[in-house]
């Protein structure tokens, strides 16, 4: 019974912190738009694949993962180039008449391993879940060992698995209910993603000036 708490605590963690959108869940529903269910979700098991991998090291490695932040940083970078690219790629998108083929960003790479690529370079999940963990760690909900852990971990995947779900039928699903402009919706998207950035990057000029006053 415990271990069916343990379960749905991480799926109901993972299922609300997936909703809010971001650069993963987005380019998700991007995908599935344009090129099909099938990749959207080729996409999606990529970046929980990562997804999953971060948490495990945030259960097993925590001290590790304080002392390393410099990596951290270095990934943060690499996430808002990746959001721009995407960005440019959808208004170079919304830019051309409708009949002309979709770019994407690394589109000739196969989309497990672009969610892979883009999941890589997300850091934010790791102090998300490094957060949590340490809350349930605290109230003993979540023990140290692996039977926890793969209950835990099971719960995580799914519950991203099923937030991404969402965008990925729900934005087909309206795209093509409303007969909405392909060129519209690559407009909102790319805003999306420049938004983001923008976010990604005031985020990190406002932790460098913080540690400059210490």
């Amino acid at each position: 019974m415990h271990l069916m708490r343990i379960f749905f605590i991480g799926l109901f963690i993972s299922f609300l912190g997936a909703l809010p959108l971001g650069t993963l869940n987005v380019a998700a529903m991007q995908i599935s738009v344009s090129e099909g269910i099938k990749n959207a979700i080729y996409f999606s098991l990529g970046a929980l694949l990562v997804e999953i991998i971060y948490v495990r090291i945030s259960l097993v490695a925590m001290d590790w993962v304080r002392t390393h932040k410099i990596i951290f940083r270095w990934l943060e970078w690499i996430s808002i180039l990746i959001v721009v690219v995407l960005a440019l790629a959808s208004f170079i998108s919304a830019a051309k008449p409708y009949n002309e083929k979709n770019i994407h960003f690394i589109s000739a790479l196969p989309k497990f391993l672009l969610g892979i690529a883009m999941s890589a370079a997300n850091p934010v999940q790791i102090p998300f879940w490094f957060g949590w963990s340490t809350v349930l760690f605290s109230k003993k909900i979540l023990l140290p060992n692996n039977e926890h852990y793969n209950f835990y971990i099971a719960g995580i995947g799914i519950g991203t698995f099923i937030a991404n779900a969402l965008f990925i039928f729900g934005g087909r699903f309206v795209v093509h209910k409303l007969d909405a402009n392909h060129q519209i919706f690559n407009w909102a998207v790319g805003g999306v993603f420049a938004v983001t950035a923008i976010i990604m990057l005031l985020r990190i000029m406002m932790k460098k000036d913080a540690s400059a006053k210490l």
